[in-house]
Order: structure tokens, then C-alpha cells, then sequence
């Protein structure tokens, strides 16, 4: 896991008045909208004993514990102890963490960090979103596996024709060949533009529409952006659709897939269900197989594991990841700092 990157942590639309608990980086964050609408995400655990802030309520822009009723600002100061007697101070230690917040694309978007947001990459550009030619469907699932290999999954050229073969990925059997690709750098990020030459067109399902009658090539475009996203643009002849997914760590052993889908052809509604469908088909596809890797987490020697040209991508990857690792961006969920004495914990 990497810090200093702005995470897109949940759906614009799924943050409301009601505060909302959600689990990422090995730990917990409430996020709830204020009176003016705008976000504010905070720790997810009062300073007091521990309960969910989420579990509370909010007052005068404010979040009450449900267990006390203490009271914290957007800031994430403490600014009420209703068991106190008038007069007696708040103890600063009382206060918790705030995040920088912004909601653009679709998403939520929280820095987490210790280096100062401006020195630290910005929000990647997914300007299709805003696009009004463009229409989403918002889509979510849950992987048993380190979100390190849910990325590669998700940037891999090669497994569409063994993976996803009662789905998309039957039109790749006749030629399952990756051609090889040129890997560019891009600002905090990586892509590449694969050409199938030789796809098959499938005779049935909602896919078959997607193709002109003659067409027989695909053209893929796929990015990453750090430190946890991937957009996949494809040209099926008729059309486009761009999937940007936002792969959350929650722990070691969980990633939860956050995905808009974007489409400029049969944008009716009704059409929504089957896309939704079908992503769901094809992501449980690619569960199986991702929960199914040993180790979890991608190796960190390059050399534990074997490797063909195709793989190009998914190695600029690792490299990449490697990079801001040793650079000390990484995180280490088990630190634990030695305990304060009884004395300090009343001042």
C-alpha cells in the first residue's frame, strides 16, 4: 500500500447526510456531506474509547459518538464532552484525524499522507466522465486477494481468452496471441494500446452487439494511474466504453473494485441492467482466479515468478510500484509505537 496519492474511496452519490463508515489502508473513515453539501471525511474512531463515529449522528455540521455524544468538528477537533462540568477544557489529545477531501468524476477522493498535497501527484485526469456523449453505470464487487494482483489482473492482455471464455473472452480463442505493445510513461502512470487482429465476434449475448457485422479487430487502450486505478478504453466498431476501476485496499486480503462504465451507444436505460449484468459476470470471472494466486501480494523480486513478453505491462507495473517504495511512500499496517504511561494519558 502507498501513501501520498489521493484515493478514490467511494461514489459521489453513496455520500450523504447520514454518516457513512468505509474501510480502506487497514483502517476505518466516516464520511458525511455537510449542510452546504460538501464532503468531510474523518477518522472513524472517537478518541474517548474507540466507538464508530459512523454509528453517530451529526448536529450543527458537527458528528456525535454514538457511545458519549462527543461532539467533532469538520476538523476533526472535539469541541463538546457532555460529561464534563462547564469550564473544564478539552484535552487536545481529544481531537482526530481530518482528511483533504475532493469528489470529482464520480468519486469521492481522499489524501492520505504525510507530505504536504501539493508536493504530492495530483488527481489523475479521467475526463471522459464528464463528457455528456458518455453514458455510466456504477458498479461494485469484492475480491478475497491483495489489491496488488486485482491491478494486474485488470492490466493483463493475456488472460481474456482463458478467464473470460463463457463471457467476452471466447472471441480470442481462435488467435489468443498478445502481439508485442510499446508501455509509455505517463504523468504518475502507465499505458499501452494493444491491436486484436483476429477476435471473433460472438454469435449470441449482449456482447454480439457491441461489433459491426464484418468487424474482426479490436482495439484495446489501457492505463494506470497510481496508486490504485486502471481505465480500460475499447472500440468495438459500434462504439466505446471506458471502464475506470478503482481497486481499494481495504487489508492484506481484501480489495473492493469500485467501476464506472461509460458508454456512448445504446445509452437507454433500459439497457443499463445488462450492462450491469454482464460486468458483474466478468468480474466474477476474474475473482476466481485472482483468489486463487499464491502469494497474495505480487512478489517483490521480479525473479520469483516467470514471465513472457505479453506481460510488459504488468512488469512496468511492479517497477513502478517499486519505485515509490523505496522511496518510503509505502505503508506499514503492523507499526505499533511503544504505550504512554498513566500519567500522560490525563494531560
Amino acid at each position: 500500500m502507498l501513501k501520498n496519492f489521493w484515493y478514490a474511496c467511494e461514489f459521489s452519490s453513496a455520500v450523504t447526510k447520514k454518516p457513512k463508515q468505509i474501510a480502506m489502508l487497514n483502517q476505518r473513515f466516516v464520511l458525511y456531506r455537510n449542510s452546504q453539501g460538501q464532503v468531510v471525511v474523518l477518522k472513524d474512531q472517537c478518541s474517548h474509547r474507540g466507538a464508530a463515529l459512523s454509528m453517530g449522528w451529526l448536529e450543527d455540521n458537527c458528528i456525535r459518538c454514538p457511545y458519549h455524544g462527543w461532539k467533532f468538528q469538520a476538523d476533526g477537533k472535539c469541541v463538546q464532552v457532555p460529561s464534563n462540568e462547564v469550564g473544564i477544557p478539552i484535552p487536545k489529545r481529544a481531537n482526530i484525524n481530518s482528511y483533504p477531501v475532493q469528489e470529482k468524476y464520480g468519486f469521492i477522493w481522499l489524501f492520505y499522507g504525510d507530505l504536504p498535497v501539493e508536493k504530492c501527484p495530483p488527481i489523475p485526469p479521467l475526463p471522459e466522465y464528464e463528457d455528456p456523449k458518455m453514458h455510466p453505470i456504477y458498479v461494485e464487487y469484492g475480491m478475497k486477494t491483495n489489491y496488488t494482483r486485482v491491478i494486474e489482473n485488470a492490466l493483463d492482455p493475456a488472460h481474456l481468452y482463458a478467464v473470460h471464455a463463457n463471457s467476452f473472452g471466447a472471441g480470442f480463442a481462435q488467435d489468443p496471441k498478445v502481439e508485442d505493445y510499446v508501455v509509455k510513461d505517463e504523468d504518475w502512470g502507465i499505458s499501452t494500446k494493444i491491436i486484436y487482429k483476429n477476435y471473433t465476434k460472438p454469435k449470441n449475448g449482449i456482447f454480439k452487439s457491441f461489433f459491426r457485422p464484418k468487424q474482426t479487430q479490436l482495439n484495446a487502450t489501457t492505463t494506470f494511474y497510481l496508486p490504485n486505478i486502471t481505465k480500460i478504453e475499447s472500440d468495438f466498431g459500434r462504439g466505446k466504453i471506458i471502464n475506470y476501476a478503482i481497486h481499494l485496499p481495504v487489508d492484506e486480503n481484501t480489495t473492493i473494485s469500485k467501476r464506472i462504465q461509460l458508454r456512448n451507444f445504446f445509452t437507454y436505460s433500459w439497457a443499463d441492467r445488462l450492462f450491469i449484468k454482464f460486468h458483474h459476470k466478468v468480474g466474477l470471472e476474474d475473482r476466481v482466479v485472482t483468489e486463487s494466486q499464491n502469494p497474495q501480494l505480487i512478489p517483490d523480486n521480479l525473479l520469483t515468478e516467470v514471465h513472457v513478453p505479453a506481460d510488459a505491462l504488468t512488469l512496468a507495473y511492479r517497477q513502478m510500484r517499486q519505485k515509490y517504495l523505496a522511496m518510503g511512500w509505502g505503508l506499514n499496517s503492523h507499526q505499533y509505537k511503544s504505550q504512554p504511561t498513566y500519567t500522560s494519558l490525563m494531560n
